[in-house]
């Protein structure tokens, strides 16, 4: 419980100093050249570079991940298994401190001689070699890198072992909520891929100080570091959306109070996603000279990812339908999630066939579609969680009158905000530029980045909504019913802050969404039972 709340509070840190970043990027894209309001300096290409290499860095590694898979899967997977506790405690301690000191440690980056890296989160050579980056700064990131792969592979160990070793009994497979099952496969690709990231950290770290060459293009190979980088990389995108995706599938059973539609073949298409993720990280290459056959090939894989994910879209849909729908906030950012994660979709689309992907990499399209697929669905599916699981961690529940403003401000912003980017990247914006137009092509595309930084700016205040029903709720005596939700899982069946202690004996019996059984509800008067009632 205690390491939960501390990944909470990293991650919202990480949270806020990514989404001032964020702002940078978006007055210099508006207002190049331009003094920043309440620092009366302009930014330098070499800062420009540092801020987007920052904020990339920030947001996935020590945002999304503490928020969704430390805090979240450190305090779901041992109630929802019927566990009481994680199966290695000590070490989701060790891990918690490892990541904070990762974290402590990239934000160092910023304080060394020549500052931060500049060259991107992908920290490509050779822009990322000593030749190019002489500063210590891309050292320290890859130390953090390092220290923050062990750390996510021990928790990753950790949730895999309790879910595997510690379900009560009768809680079979196919009892798990959603939610535990894409922690579950979340934990797995993360145990597969993340010493992949570890490997091309280490040796490009090998490169800058040891004096190897494996990235250098003279006695090695720049393309070998992207292999291991996107290795990593794709299979990344999924570790962060398969908790979501999980969440979104059980809130939508939840509050629509009828069983999932389909649950076993949402459980086959998180799996075969799952299965496949490793298996078309190459559509990011596709500029970077790969053969022909072997493009091809990848460009079938990545299309046919899709499928499964339209099977668990249309599961989400069919549960909705004629369903007693009840709009509280965790469903309101759910299916805010399930209309930001369907048009990022189907943007991904057109990156996924070389045809069209080829005049679109590079151009802010890529970066519209990764942040609605990554960014603005994770974070909508987070804040509905934190919701949602909010009186499991403190014992009171956030306001739902802030909360479902905080949705109507926070996800149409969003739309506007990244599908702004997506115009921007279809009007043949490049990425990453300092200053877009001194490319006279480029002057068009104004109008467009002067919207979406309103929009950002306004998107950036409206999480101050969230801020102060955090700290006004925090301020409360803990107030929080048992099961406020009234749904069945087992996480509800304990005191509204567990302590810690050893789960008491339970035999599952049932399901995670029986809901609106008209035999239980004569029985008990409810529309809902537990899984061990």
């Amino acid at each position: 419980m205690r390491i939960a709340r501390r990944y909470l509070w990293c991650g919202f840190a990480a949270l806020a100093v990514g989404g001032l970043l964020a702002m940078l990027i978006r007055f210099q894209w508006a207002y190049p050249g331009r003094p920043v309001p309440l620092w009366g300096k302009a930014l330098t290409p070499a800062g420009y570079q540092s801020v987007f290499t920052l904020h990339g860095l920030t947001m996935i590694f020590f945002a999304v991940t503490p928020l969704l898979i430390g805090a979240m899967g450190t305090l779901l997977v041992p109630s929802m298994v019927g566990a009481g506790r994680l199966a290695f405690p000590r070490l989701a301690s060790v891990a918690w401190w490892l990541f904070l000191l990762s974290e402590l440690t990239a934000f160092a980056s910023c304080f060394v001689e020549l500052g931060a890296p500049g060259n991107g989160w992908t920290m490509y050579p050779p822009l990322s070699t000593k030749v190019e980056s002489p500063g210590p700064g891309q050292t320290v990131m890859l130390v953090a890198m390092l220290l923050w792969v062990v750390s996510s592979v021990m928790t990753a160990v950790n949730l895999l072992t309790t879910l595997i070793r510690g379900r009560a009994n009768g809680l079979g497979w196919m009892r798990l909520p959603l939610t535990a099952w894409g922690l579950f496969l979340t934990s797995l690709l993360t145990a597969l891929f993340l010493p992949v990231l570890g490997v091309a950290a280490g040796l490009l770290f090998a490169d800058r100080e040891l004096g190897t060459s494996y990235f250098a293009a003279r006695t090695g190979n720049p393309l070998l570091y992207q292999h291991l980088f996107w290795i990593f990389g794709h299979p990344e995108v999924y570790i962060l959306i398969l908790p979501v995706w999980g969440v979104v599938g059980d809130f939508v059973a939840f509050f629509s109070r009828k069983p999932a539609f389909w649950y076993r073949g949402t459980v086959y298409a998180m799996c075969a996603i799952t299965a496949m993720s490793g298996l078309v990280y190459a559509h990011h290459m596709f500029v970077a000279g790969i053969g022909p056959m072997l493009g091809r090939s990848f460009m079938i894989l990545t299309l046919l990812i899709s499928l499964p994910g339209e099977v668990m879209f249309l599961n989400w849909l069919l549960t909705l339908w004629r369903g007693s729908i009840r709009l509280d906030s965790p469903m309101l950012f759910a299916l805010g999630t399930m209309i930001v994660f369907g048009i990022g979709g189907l943007s991904g689309l057109y990156l996924g066939a070389i045809a069209t992907d080829i005049p679109l990499h590079d151009t802010m399209f890529v970066v519209g579609h990764f942040h609605l697929t990554m960014a603005a669905a994770t974070f909508l599916g987070t804040f509905g969680a934190i919701y949602f699981w909010f009186p499991k961690l403190y014992g009171r529940q956030l306001n739902e009158t802030l909360a479902k403003v905080h949705f109507w401000l926070t996800a149409p912003l969003l739309l506007l905000v990244f599908g702004g980017q997506l115009l921007a990247g279809y009007m043949g914006q490049p990425r990453r530029l300092f200053d877009p137009y001194v490319y006279e092509f480029l002057h068009r595309v104004k109008v467009v980045n002067h919207g979406t930084t309103m929009f950002a700016f306004v998107l950036g205040a409206a999480q101050l909504v969230f801020v102060w029903n955090l700290i006004a709720t925090l301020r409360r005596p803990a107030t929080a019913v048992d099961n406020p939700w009234r749904v069945g899982t087992l996480e509800w069946t304990t005191r509204a802050v567990p302590g810690g202690e050893a789960a008491p004996a339970l035999v599952v019996r049932r399901g995670p969404h029986e809901l609106s059984n008209p035999e239980v509800l004569a029985a008990t008067g409810r529309d809902y039972i537990g899984q061990a009632e």
